[in-house]
């Protein structure tokens, strides 16, 4: 025999093969580490103030499992559709992608879901089981709405009871349609209805409905909102031509028709102030926002910033109003002091300090106040207790009225839709507690996600039928095994373009297509969370881990798991956990 013209010897040393089986050597036994699968929190989910299973959504979505990944959602979220074109996406900045190279775009992944099962005609359907114990819940808006929604899964009949002539609070009254069309909000407010809820309009607690008609009602959530927009406190603010913000864009969110200047001047740097500059825009005036701080300190929300930047608006930073002029009775201007920055005050922030003989006048047709907006309370029973101008209540929405629980914008000072839409859903779950005499303090460290105080209805649920949940850990970036992970660009909005949207109040960003979603999809880590990528599977040197016979995950057999961490090493995601052997 030859090769490549070498003599290969015609005898080969003697080799020593088994055929035994060595099943009998359990050699699991030398084991003083264990392994074990377990699925921890991602920081997305830690960070959604709802407490969204965002990785098992993008999951599915990314497999093609787009409705699937939509009624996980929905077990969470009563409004995707509205979340996913309206909320300041918190889950975006936890997300460990970010570190890496830049996060997922959870939020247009969350708009294009929701609107691919709104094209499929997809709903919650009607729960099955129906319990006898009514539960009132007074204002229609994000936080009441969803917790009747919750309730109503959960089988409780629920009466909900709003002042304003339609449903959907700020999502209706306090957001521009450029941001939030009103076709896709009535889309998701008629689905509310379908599943059952009752809902009465022109209703106001302490008007034409009284604590005394409640009391046929196992318990009440109070979610009545901020909708009293904060004065000036300064000369001229009286004067015609001047506005409040939340009574400007409740007008125009009305259809009332709105008659501005040519030079409008808004007061104040939050959402409401971005939301007024860029509604001015589209009804051809020039707004001009004045904040007394920086850019820096600004509450309003970056992007928004940017976008208002974008379109035109222009700002004026570190200046405060100091009065309002007028001319033939109507407003002509406001004198304003130029402010430093000092100490910082409650609130974190460095305190605005006026600074002497520096006033100035900026022209003006029409101002508008945006200094935010404060709960009115007077309705309220007088057992009820309020701190700071909020509705007091405990850690799980409780106030000092048995049975009566409160959340949303009249509870807190952090006013968001996705805070309203927690608020709503934990006063659900205490209120099913409640009723059911369950503990609910004993619960909630199973069911709590991350420390914003935010829980998991789905395992909730799953300890209602004694399934398994997932573990609180958090798992960060150090954790995750990124030798299997590659750089990977993150997908772009498409929006209207700049000179289209003066034009008309059309939703400025638009929905992404079903190839960005699946690509965007898969840059997910799935943190925490095993995928079935089979590294275990391939990598464990004993043969000891096997792919389970229904479902996701693997198994493994101790008889012969040595305990060696290769799995755990090689795992991606950090879902194998290493423990010292119970002797």
């Amino acid at each position: 025999m030859r090769d490549e013209g070498k003599e290969i010897p015609k005898k080969l040393p003697g080799m020593i093969v088994s055929f035994a089986d060595m099943a009998w050597n359990k050699t699991g036994s030398w084991r003083y580490l264990k392994p074990r699968y377990e699925n921890k929190t991602p920081p997305c989910s830690a960070g959604c103030p709802a407490g969204e299973d965002i990785e098992g959504s993008l999951r599915l979505l990314a497999g093609g499992k787009i409705l699937r990944a939509w009624a996980l959602i929905k077990i969470e979220n009563p409004f995707p559709r509205v979340c996913g074109r309206v909320c300041f996406h918190p889950c975006e900045a936890h997300c460990n992608r970010g570190e890496y190279d830049r996060s997922i775009a959870i939020n247009r992944l969350e708009r294009f879901i929701a609107d691919a099962a709104t094209q499929k005609n997809r709903r919650v359907p009607k729960p099955k089981i129906r319990r006898r114990e009514r539960i009132a819940v007074i204002g229609a808006g994000p936080a009441g709405l969803s917790c009747a929604y919750h309730l109503t899964r959960l089988g409780y009949p629920v009466t909900v009871f709003e002042a304003l002539p339609q449903t959907g609070g700020m999502l209706r009254v306090g957001i521009p349609a450029f941001r939030l069309s009103r076709e896709v909000l009535d889309a998701e407010l008629a689905e509310l209805l379908a599943m059952g809820i009752e809902i009465k309009t022109g209703v106001r607690l302490g008007h034409n409905l009284f604590w005394t008609d409640l009391k046929g009602f196992k318990a009440v959530f109070l979610a009545t909102g901020a909708h009293i927009s904060r004065n000036l406190a300064i000369p001229g603010e009286d004067i015609p031509g001047v506005y409040r913000g939340l009574e400007f864009l409740g007008q125009l969110n009305s259809g009332q028709k709105i008659s501005l200047g040519k030079r409008v001047a808004i007061i104040g740097g939050g959402n409401t102030a971005i939301d007024v500059a860029r509604s001015a825009l589209r009804l051809q005036s020039e707004p001009h926002i004045l904040y007394r701080r920086t850019r820096n300190e600004m509450p309003a929300f970056n992007e928004e910033t940017i976008e208002a930047e974008r379109e035109g608006v222009e700002f004026s930073f570190l200046t405060a109003p100091a009065r309002i002029l007028a001319r033939a009775g109507q407003v002509s201007g406001i004198e304003c002091l130029r402010m430093e920055l000092g100490e910082p005050d409650e609130s974190g922030r460095r305190r605005p300090v006026p600074v002497k003989g520096s006033n100035f006048i900026i022209e003006a047709d029409n101002v508008v106040a945006a200094l935010g907006e404060e709960p009115e309370l007077s309705y309220l029973d007088q057992e009820i207790k309020v701190v700071r101008g909020l509705v007091a209540t405990d850690a799980w929405q409780r106030t000092s009225k048995l049975r009566v629980l409160a959340g949303g914008d009249n509870t807190s000072f952090r006013r968001t839709v996705i805070d309203a839409i927690a608020a709503g859903k934990k006063a659900a779950l205490a209120i099913d507690c409640f009723i059911q005499e369950r503990g609910l303090e004993a619960l909630w460290p199973k069911i709590q996600i991350g420390a914003n105080g935010a829980f998991s209805m789905r395992q909730y649920l799953k300890i209602k039928d004694r399934g398994k949940t997932r573990s609180a850990e958090i798992v960060n970036l150090s954790q995750l095994n990124l030798d299997y992970f590659a750089p990977a660009e993150r997908i772009k909005r498409p929006a209207l373009a700049l000179d289209e949207r003066r034009q008309s109040f059309k939703e400025v960003n638009k929905t992404i297509s079903q190839e960005l979603a699946g690509q965007e999809a898969g840059r997910c880590f799935h943190c925490g969370v095993c995928n079935n990528c089979e590294n275990c599977y391939l990598y464990c040197p004993e043969g000891a881990i096997y792919p389970q016979r229904t479902g996701l995950g693997y198994r493994i057999d101790y008889d012969y798991c040595k305990g060696c961490g290769v799995c755990m090493e090689e795992c991606p995601r950090n879902a194998i956990t290493l423990e010292e052997e119970e002797r």
